[in-house]
């Protein structure tokens, strides 16, 4: 199906190839069913495989029905959720690819559903009796045509390996990783409202890929700080799982494996399922030139890295790689095999998963000692955009929103009937206390008394602070009347002024060095229905720019990107998939 072994130096597929195998697959085997959820930013299908034995698949509703009696206890008989945890499976969730330069992302799912497909050993079909696999084969199906494309362009020219000069998610570019609590794009919407808040997985595992000088691969334990409102039992089960699969590919000969290092646990941002009852498992894998292998001799791996020295064995980096030859097959077999590790370990483990699993949601749904009763979120005098974006994350989050049926006294503070209300006894309350509470990140320190020590990722994440919205804690029991749970309101973002002859001409620059900026830019210009030309270097040279356009808009990026672009070996720029007059 792809015209090469998953692994091959030099070798990539594009998105529609992927599809057609991973349609060929389900057909030859009765042990995964092909779904599409929807498209992506471009149109592309957006594609996930259910994987377990051929009598789980026939009784797929059944075990999404048991597996929301623990997902949410409340209400429910004693017998039920007997039942559920001893008849349930363990669900796995494993998405791959959302950063497309990660290109062992392209190709493990491929490797991975194939043994899951046609393997016969015991150990697979304990997998499969026990487990049942969602398998999102890519997280930017978008980038991986356009990566892929670029690569097979540039192979033989000095621009081999390199990344494509336009953004591989169309608006987001890399920071689609942080997108699990804003839910601004519709590949980020799409898993989470047919995956996530349909089947409730108990495990999430995230394939990425990170620099080549450092470890082989990322397991967790995650560094400190872990976000204050994970259930300890969440990280419980992160910290051993991630230990497990790291011993088992030791057990296999695999090298230069890191625990405990570089990444942390705090902004929601990347950990939708922490806050939804099941753990995140992140692995990152180290790069080659994309397809194209690198030498690294062991002296020139870092010195330092967060948390652990690539070059000396240590309690969390127990066997250093010696250095050498690194290959997309290296980065596919680690991926693939640490994958399977995982399975293993959920199928191994399926009664402990699905109590634990049950545990967080009944702590969840008794509260918390400490936190706030509820939120007390009032509609008046509050931007209605602001306020509308916040509740709709709130729902998307599958967080219960109320209104009271009376007015609210909060000591001094008098809020009318109607205003919203978010009562944290619900099965996700931790998702919404962390993104409504403001945010303090610990003070770490490189030592005592020394200079703040840098944090991995964004710090804070509050969303009455970004919205310009007020949500106030109510310490107590409200002791009023609450509706039952209601969807919030909606709204149709528009911008007035932008529409007829007197309209502004906008103008929006598009560097050859792609920027991040410029892609956001576009996505809020297409969200507010704000019209726009993308402009480049050779429109803007070519002068009379006053006969065309009323403003320019120039991204948030480097002076010498903006007048310089890229190197003059790279090739010149394909005309991106995207670009249009909108």
């Amino acid at each position: 199906m792809l015209g090469f072994d998953p692994g091959e130096d030099r070798k990539l597929a594009d998105w529609p190839t992927l599809v057609r195998y991973y349609q060929a697959l389900a057909k030859a085997s009765d042990r995964i069913r092909y779904h599409e959820l929807g498209h992506t930013t471009l149109g592309a299908p957006f594609v996930a495989l259910a994987i377990s034995s051929p009598q789980n698949l026939r009784l797929l509703d059944r075990y999404r029905e048991l597996n929301a009696k623990l997902a949410d206890p409340r209400a429910k008989r004693p017998q039920d959720v007997e039942e559920a945890l001893r008849s349930g499976k363990a669900i796995v969730l494993i998405t791959s690819g959302i950063h497309s330069n990660e290109v062992g992302g392209h190709l493990t799912p491929a490797l991975l559903a194939y043994r899951l497909a046609s393997d016969t050993g015991a150990a697979t079909r304990a997998i499969l009796d026990n487990v049942i696999l969602w398998l999102v084969p890519s997280l930017n199906p978008d980038g991986v045509t356009i990566v892929a494309n670029w690569y097979g362009r540039t192979l033989g020219t000095p621009a081999e390996g390199t990344d494509p000069p336009e953004l591989y998610h169309a608006y987001a570019g890399h920071d689609n990783n942080r997108d699990w609590y804003a839910f601004t794009q519709v590949e980020t919407q799409l898993v989470v409202d047919s995956i996530h808040n349909v089947w409730h997985p108990q495990i999430v595992h995230d394939i990425h890929q990170q620099d080549s000088d450092g470890s082989r691969l990322f397991l967790p334990p995650y560094l400190d700080p872990i976000e204050p409102n994970v259930d300890p039992l969440l990280v419980d089960g992160v910290n051993a799982l991630g230990t497990a699969m790291a011993w088992e590919l030791a057990g296999e000969g695999k090298t230069g494996i890191a625990i405990n290092a570089i990444y942390d646990a705090w902004t929601p941002a990347r950990a939708y399922q922490h806050y939804h009852g099941g753990v995140r498992i992140l692995s990152e894998a180290a790069s080659a030139n994309l397809a194209s292998p690198v030498d690294v001799p062991f002296e020139q791996l870092a010195t330092r890295a967060r948390g652990f020295n690539p070059r000396e064995r240590s309690w969390n980096f127990s066997h250093p790689w010696p250095g050498g030859r690194w290959a997309l097959r290296d980065i596919v077999t680690y991926q693939t095999d640490g994958a399977y590790a995982l399975l293993q370990n959920a199928g191994r483990y399926r009664d402990r998963w699905l109590a634990n699993f049950l545990a967080v949601g009944s702590r969840a749904v008794r509260g918390w000692r400490g936190w706030p009763y509820a939120y007390v979120i009032p509609r008046q005098h509050q931007d209605s955009i602001g306020l509308v974006t916040l509740l709709g994350i709130l729902h998307r989050g599958q967080v219960e929103i109320r209104t009271a049926l009376h007015p609210i006294a909060l000591g001094a503070q008098r809020f009318p009937a109607g205003s919203y209300v978010v009562v944290l006894r619900q099965p996700y309350a931790a998702f919404a206390k962390t993104l409504l509470e403001p945010q303090r990140y610990p003070d770490l320190r490189l030592y005592p008394g020394g200079p703040p020590l840098p944090p991995y990722d964004v710090t804070a994440h509050t969303l009455p602070l970004l919205m310009g919205v007020t949500a106030v804690p109510a310490h107590d029991s409200l002791r009023i009347a609450l509706s039952s749970p209601v969807e919030p309101p909606s709204a149709s973002p528009s911008s007035a002024g932008f529409a007829g002859p007197e309209a502004p001409r906008v103008g929006l620059y598009r560097s050859y060095a792609a920027a991040i900026d410029e892609g956001w830019t576009r996505w809020v210009f297409d969200t507010w229905k704000v019209p726009y030309t993308s402009i480049v270097d050779s429109v803007v040279r070519a002068g009379k720019l006053r006969a065309t356009f009323d403003v320019i808009v120039l991204p948030d990026q480097s002076p010498h990107e903006l007048l310089d672009g890229v190197r003059a070996s790279t090739p010149p720029r394909p005309r991106a998939a995207w670009a249009r007059t909108a």
